[in-house]
């Protein structure tokens, strides 16, 4: 089937993140994307991309100059490799308190979400493959390569966040014990931007 990654634009701070770049097919669509908000490659400061499937992390040559993550591969400039502690389960800040990049293995190994705090949605988890899109159960089994594994990942972030982007859907409210779809509870903040902090762009499925 036809696979096309969720591509999202993070603001806060000092920092302006990209997390997954989509497949090398949508490099035109991308840097609209981009100019559309008056950016250049040139301005995005980190790219994270949550893991290293062809529809996640196919343009990431537009940003040589950016801090580049992929899956738990840390680099900068020329070539440069940094050590860090995702793989041994601790998060690697971005933006301390605001941003940061969490181990979420299962859909792949090394996958990684990013954690953004503080939005006017309440927390929101960018979580890549870990979540295919809402309503997920079959597909994303299919699809893991440690279903165990991705299990726990799951479960942890349906704990933390209030908002999950999907690698390939819309965004969904994550509803807690006693909230429904009442009061608008379910699928909000689709697209909208967070007070400058956050901006989300979905290129289709």
């Amino acid at each position: 089937g036809r696979a096309e990654g969720s591509i999202s634009l993070v603001r806060g701070g000092p920092v302006t993140a990209l997390v997954d770049t989509g497949g090398p097919w949508g490099r035109g669509r991308l840097l609209e994307l981009l100019g559309a908000r008056g950016l250049s490659p040139g301005d995005v400061s980190h790219v994270v991309v949550t893991h290293g499937h062809s529809d996640h992390v196919g343009n990431i040559n537009l940003f040589p100059q950016a801090t580049l993550l992929v899956g738990q591969d840390l680099s900068r400039g020329p070539g440069l490799y940094l050590p860090h502690g995702l793989p041994r389960g601790r998060p690697l800040p971005l933006h301390p308190g605001l941003l940061e990049v969490v181990a979420t293995p299962g859909h792949t190994p090394d996958h990684v979400s990013l954690l953004v705090r503080g939005t006017s949605l309440g927390t929101l988890l960018l979580a890549g493959d870990l979540f295919e899109r809402e309503e997920d159960e079959e597909e994303w089994r299919r699809l893991s390569q440690d279903q165990a594994q991705q299990e726990r990942s799951r479960s942890w972030a349906l704990g933390v966040a209030d908002v999950i982007v999907p690698g390939h859907g819309a965004p969904f409210r994550v509803l807690r014990q006693g909230e429904g779809p009442a009061g608008g509870a379910r699928g909000g903040g689709h697209g909208e931007e967070e007070d400058g902090e956050k901006e989300e762009e979905e290129d289709g499925e």
